[in-house]
């Protein structure tokens, strides 16, 4: 779905433009989103594999939940409404907290450039993994996995082939994060 997104500067400031979803990943102009890492307290994180007809990344494991924040929208509502999107759990904005922004480029080809500033979240889960519903036409699977497996899975990336290219410092943060609150 083309939706309207604000346009950032090379920091993360907000330039005051607007336009289709479309148009930044075309240009690669810096856009918001919001990503949100669902652990439980018995430490495992919730990861979903990407949609097979996604144009980024189709079929790679990735964050618990992710999304466009829409023009004008703020943070933690765009994070509660794609939880729920994404994979169908009713969360509030104090279920959720923050852990830092991260600047990403991804060139997916010569006309499509994406070029983000993630909002990260934390949130517990705290229902069963069967309680959750994907949304089938982004996700293509769900799973709860031990956080030392994801640990090893993805530090370093020496899983490329696995998971989403976020990063390594990406990925120690999310995981030095959710030990924190273990």
């Amino acid at each position: 779905m083309d939706e309207w997104v604000d346009i950032l500067d090379e920091q993360g400031n907000p330039t005051g433009q607007s336009c289709l979803k479309s148009e930044a990943h075309r240009k690669g102009l810096f856009h918001p989103t919001v990503h949100v890492w669902l652990y439980t307290k018995d430490g495992r994180v919730l990861i979903q594999q990407r949609g097979k007809h996604k144009a980024t990344h189709p079929l790679l494991w990735d964050v618990s939940v992710a999304g466009h924040v829409a023009s004008g929208e703020d943070l933690k509502v765009a994070a509660v409404r794609e939880v729920a999107e994404e994979v169908g759990l009713p969360i509030s904005e104090t279920d959720l907290e923050p852990i830092g922004s991260f600047k990403a480029v991804h060139k997916i080809s010569k006309h499509f450039i994406d070029a983000e500033f993630h909002h990260v979240f934390l949130c517990e889960l705290q229902v069963p993994l069967s309680n959750l519903t994907k949304q089938d036409s982004e996700v293509d699977a769900l799973d709860l996995i031990p956080l030392l497996q994801f640990a090893d899975e993805t530090w370093g990336m020496a899983n490329t082939g696995k998971y989403v290219p976020h990063g390594t410092e990406y990925y120690k943060t999310i995981i030095k994060e959710i030990k924190k609150r273990l």
